[in-house]
């Protein structure tokens, strides 16, 4: 049961740790919206993906071990939590401890990388509602007056204008 405690603690440091990497490549991937840097914003969403794949492997490594341990106790079929098992170390204070400390940890972490890709998710919003109104002003340009161009019966087109310039052969 020991080496399945420390096996245990060891893969929600993994968790925690690369839950601190996605955290520090969210700066980088703010300023490279913001700045329309396309490039490196390929590369982040790159080294995102491998860590969550990494992070979905450890998940599963703590769920296995989470059910070996239940096994081990006698709980088998049940399903046996990282909070159960803090509760249920009442009598080893010590692993107990480690354990609070790193569910405390891998909690406060996940949070953290969940409030920072909502606002990513926001910024990425906004950028893609400045797109759109360019777009809008794109198209508005080309568009004639409202005032200037009626159909025959007397209610304007709003069509858009060919690429007409200037006429100096006039």
């Amino acid at each position: 049961m020991a080496s399945l405690m420390d096996e245990l603690l060891l893969t929600m440091d993994g968790e925690a740790e690369q839950y601190e990497k996605l955290i520090s490549l969210n700066g980088k991937k703010k300023d490279s919206i913001i700045y329309k840097k396309l490039d490196v914003l390929e590369d982040i969403t790159v080294k995102e993906q491998a860590i969550a794949d990494t992070l979905r492997v450890l998940e599963k490594k703590r769920l296995s071990i989470l059910n070996s341990i239940a096994q081990v106790m006698g709980h088998d079929g049940e399903q046996v939590t990282v909070s159960w098992m803090i509760d249920n170390l009442a009598n080893q204070p010590v692993q107990q401890k480690q354990l609070s400390q790193a569910k405390d940890k891998l909690v406060k972490v996940a949070d953290d990388a969940q409030i920072l890709n909502f606002q990513i998710q926001n910024l990425l919003r906004q950028a893609i509602e400045m797109v759109e109104f360019d777009i809008t002003l794109i198209k508005s340009a080309k568009q004639a007056p409202q005032t200037s161009n009626y159909g025959r019966n007397a209610e304007t087109t709003g069509n858009i204008l060919g690429n007409r310039g200037f006429d100096a052969k006039q």
